[in-house]
């Protein structure tokens, strides 16, 4: 595709159409949903990276965590990442995680469109309290655990290509934002 030296937030919008998009983003702000209903829209395949994981490790994600330990898990989901991210056009969700680590958001933010869903923490909070799956709020306060978290990780998530808000509103208004923000539909 050829860069338009007049239009180079175009050429930005425009790699989904080359390229992997990467949802990344707190846990609970609706990545795997939004990424789902994305894919559709997009026509274009979904893939989960931690059900990826999952499958390649043969064990569900929290086990990964209790039996190896978090460093474990992060090196396989970059693996996992590095092999998802194929330069095939494609919509992928990662964990909340992913992209803190310097190799895995180096690779995404040069090989991908990396889309950061972001969400106040009440609703994060209301969302995880949902489900019982999420090895770094075992027996802890979710609210402590996601501002601690989300101090750390909202740096980084600011890197990714473009900032979509995931509050509380439809998920459907979710991609609808996402497709604004990568050019869906723009002539």
């Amino acid at each position: 595709m050829l860069q338009s030296p007049d239009h180079p937030d175009r050429d930005r919008q425009r790699r989904w159409q080359r390229e992997p998009i990467v949802l990344v983003g707190m846990m609970g702000v609706g990545k795997s949903t939004v990424g789902r209903r994305l894919a559709h829209r997009l026509a274009l395949p979904f893939v989960d990276a931690d059900n990826e994981i999952e499958d390649a490790a043969g064990m569900p994600i929290a086990e990964i965590f209790a039996q190896f330990g978090e460093p474990y898990f992060r090196d396989g989901e970059r693996r996992v990442i590095q092999r998802l991210i194929d330069g095939r056009p494609k919509v992928i969700a990662t964990g909340g995680g992913a992209f803190i680590n310097d190799a895995t958001r180096a690779l995404i933010l040069s090989d991908a469109l990396a889309i950061w869903l972001d969400a106040d923490i009440d609703v994060l909070v209301e969302r995880v309290r949902r489900r019982d799956t999420r090895p770094l709020l075992r027996d802890k306060d979710p609210t402590t655990v996601l501002r601690e978290l989300a101090a750390v990780r909202t740096p980084l998530y600011a890197q990714a290509h473009f900032r979509v808000a995931s509050n509380n509103a439809p998920h459907e208004a979710t991609v609808r934002a996402i497709l604004e923000a990568i050019g869906y539909g723009a002539a």
